[in-house]
């Protein structure tokens, strides 16, 4: 009888809700992430060129890791009022703004990547006849995987919460049924939306780890020589005479 008045008693758990409006919270869900991968993905396309330049021309790394930590820096609310006059009221508005917020995390990650390739490999690659696109796509951009994807896992968590605040332009997925619920007092509405919303960050980077280890084997098994290294050291340590 509890679970059946509980939208009648503005409940925060309330099942009859979740199964009531089930189609809603689905379309808000996928517009959530449909909002997030495109972000995530035009991010990642800006971001590579920006990081090469500013790898390729030193002079040119200061300026723009420089402008992409200013656009970091704006506040949510004032970004897309900045935007609001070449975008509108629309969902490129929210994938624009998030997309300027993505290319601190991205650029600096896969700058850090490419410039702890060490000489060596691109030496030997060189040696081998690899020219500089041949090199960039098979040698430096490989070994750069670990740092640029963990710029990706960041990215991604960050621009699911960010996805939220687009409910003040109607665009926001789990946001606008969350400042919905804000706005009616819909206890329900907001906690179901906010707990989705958490689910997703959550799965979003367990499989973007997933997908870090799956690609990136060497750095598993560095990983295991350094700790046996470490414990053999250890071991030695202990052993010594007095």
């Amino acid at each position: 009888m509890a679970e059946r008045n509980c939208l009648v008693t503005n409940d925060w758990i309330c099942g009859e809700y979740v199964s009531s409006r089930s189609q809603e919270l689905t379309d808000a869900t996928l517009q959530h992430i449909g909002i997030t991968l495109a972000s995530v993905a035009i991010g990642l396309a800006v971001s590579l060129p920006l990081a090469l330049l500013a790898r390729r021309w030193r002079f040119l790394s200061g300026p723009v890791l420089g402008v992409t930590t200013v656009l970091y820096s704006v506040p949510s609310l004032a970004m897309f009022s900045l935007l609001l006059p070449f975008f509108g009221l629309s969902v490129s508005l929210v994938v624009t703004g998030l997309v300027l917020y993505s290319l601190t995390v991205l650029v600096r990650n896969i700058l850090a990547g490419l410039q702890a390739v060490p000489d060596e490999a691109r030496d030997a690659a060189k040696g081998m006849g690899y020219g500089p696109l041949r090199l960039l796509w098979e040698v430096e951009l490989p070994l750069a995987l670990p740092a640029l994807l963990a710029g990706v896992r960041i990215t991604t968590v960050s621009t699911v919460a960010l996805t939220t605040v687009g409910a003040i332009v109607d665009h926001g997925g789990l946001g606008t049924l969350i400042l919905d619920g804000l706005d009616t007092t819909f206890k329900a509405q907001v906690l179901t939306a906010s707990v989705l919303c958490v689910l997703l960050a959550v799965v979003a980077d367990l499989l973007l780890l997933g997908l870090q280890r799956w690609l990136t084997p060497w750095t598993r098994v560095h990983r295991i020589r350094t700790n046996r290294a470490g414990r053999e050291a250890a071991v030695a340590k202990v052993a010594e005479p007095a």
